[in-house]
């Protein structure tokens, strides 16, 4: 391809919109009613979108798979806002976790140890979960047991504030707890 010949734009991808409107729900002899200002049931078809025309609204395929197809008569522009709002608000409701790690050697010193403890205790209060590993480097594997007595000393430490979501396993080189804080009450 040549330096100055630019290749042709693609056109943007319009999502399809996840509900069937008016004439676009096709197939179908009868759908069943919900909404305001509307008598409920089930309904021929045509009836349901004459209604939706009289009330200059649209009849808005709700249920596709259930037999006969529920059906809402609603102005859609502002069902999808709706639609939209309340998706909105779920994400927003959403909890995110945060995991700390913090990391050991086989031989931590008591002073770095009460030191990473305090870390790990202000990690709790801000209710993020702790990973807590034992990190084995060369021929310090041998000392396994001592990470084993170090993690379960430090999980007896955080016990008020925390609880291990499973007893301490070693993944190759590494030997992991995760703590999640405690509901508060």
């Amino acid at each position: 391809m040549a330096k100055n010949m630019r290749r042709p734009m693609r056109p943007p991808v319009r999502k399809e919109d996840e509900h069937r409107i008016n004439e676009k729900i096709r197939g179908v002899q009868e759908v069943r009613l919900v909404g305001e200002n509307v008598e409920q049931g089930v309904v021929p078809f045509v009836k349901a979108l004459e209604i939706a025309k009289a009330q200059n609204l649209d009849l808005v395929e709700i249920v596709p798979n259930s037999a006969p197809p529920v059906c809402r008569i609603v102005d859609y522009s502002k069902f999808k806002y709706e639609q939209k709002k309340k998706q909105k608000e779920l994400k927003a409701k959403q909890v995110k976790t945060v995991i700390k790690e913090i990391r050991f050697g086989p031989q931590t010193d008591d002073h770095d140890y009460e030191f990473k403890l305090k870390h790990a205790e202000n990690f709790l209060k801000e209710n993020s979960k702790v990973k807590a590993y034992v990190h084995f480097v060369g021929r310090q594997i041998v000392f396994k047991e001592q990470g084993f007595k170090l993690l379960e000393r430090f999980t007896e430490a955080l016990s008020d504030l925390g609880k291990p979501e499973a007893p301490p396993k070693l993944e190759g080189k590494r030997l992991n707890v995760i703590i999640a804080p405690k509901p508060k009450k």
